[in-house]
């Protein structure tokens, strides 16, 4: 399955390494046949930089992403021949005024964001993917007497959030579903029977309205022993009836393709029979952009790509 719609470069991300134009060739190299460039979205208040991201200022993020997006039609242009580059963006939600301002970019760069994936990150305007103390921060400030009490509030708030992003821009792909369990990847959601809901609300709305589901080899860098979403949200996925794609979520040349053979061991365990990628198209989408949903083809595991 030679498709990733998911990247990152140290370029225009701090907490990534090397330059975008490497990411391509890598991809390139390694047989890539669709590649999505997906860097984050700028963010829009001071308390909400990453400690790497100390001493910038907002103004220098948002000329890094402009940065960002002219690079990489400039890439599409010049690489054309050899790989097909789609360009995109990783939402992030933080306080409500993410998401206005992310509406205000997708209307500046209209035709050129060719589409989004939609991830949450914090939950309750604290990160939930930096590290385990600011992790359990957010899980602490939850409401409830017990630890259980608190993680089901938390649960809920992260697929709250997610809803919201889902009902507002609709994005062709679901960024790391269960980014919420990232430091514990034991926690068994049907355990928690509010999120479960909510979680089942997301996965229908978003089949509804065309979505694909980002199956995500970085959980393997991340001591998980499956991609994201786990076995209980993949099975539920597929019950639903829903659509999965590939991504490998590499944050630099190095990370192209990283773990994409324990991403294929995972599915066919799973019985994953269909896979799909995203396509640039004439016709716009529900969401207004060109890129429709295609299947890949029968027996995607038999692709050559898997034996690079």
């Amino acid at each position: 399955m030679p498709y990733s719609h998911h990247s990152h470069s140290g370029e225009f991300c701090r907490h990534a390494a090397g330059k975008l134009e490497d990411v391509v060739l890598e991809a390139i190299r390694s047989g890539f046949e669709v590649y999505g460039l997906t860097e984050h979205v700028p963010r829009y208040r001071i308390e909400d930089l990453y400690p790497e991201e100390s001493g910038i200022d907002l103004q220098t993020l948002h000329d890094q992403f402009d940065a960002f997006i002219h690079e990489a039609h400039r890439l599409k242009t010049r690489y054309a021949s050899q790989i097909t580059l789609l360009i995109g963006l990783e939402t992030e939600y933080i306080t409500s005024i993410d998401l206005d301002q992310l509406e205000s970019l997708l209307a500046r760069y209209r035709g050129r964001i060719e589409f989004i994936v939609g991830s949450i990150h914090h939950v309750g305007g604290i990160p939930i993917d930096f590290d385990l103390a600011t992790y359990q921060k957010s899980l602490d400030q939850q409401s409830g007497g017990s630890e259980d009490e608190r993680l089901e509030s938390f649960l809920c708030a992260y697929f709250d959030a997610q809803f919201q992003l889902l009902q507002r821009f609709r994005p062709e792909i679901i960024g790391h579903f269960d980014l919420c369990r990232l430091y514990h990847p034991e926690i068994r959601l049907s355990n928690y029977p509010c999120s479960w809901e909510l979680l089942k609300r997301n996965i229908r709305y978003a089949i509804e309205y065309g979505a694909l589901f980002e199956v995500n080899g970085a959980a393997f860098r991340k001591n998980w022993k499956t991609a994201y979403p786990a076995e209980d949200i993949l099975k539920l996925i597929l019950q639903y009836g829903g659509r999965l794609a590939l991504s490998d979520d590499s944050h630099g040349p190095h990370a192209v393709g990283l773990n994409y053979h324990r991403v294929l061991e995972y599915l066919r365990r799973e019985n994953v029979s269909e896979m799909w990628f995203l396509q640039a198209c004439n016709n716009p989408n529900k969401a207004g952009r060109n890129v429709q949903a295609v299947r890949a083809p029968d027996e995607w595991w038999n692709h050559p790509f898997w034996n690079r």
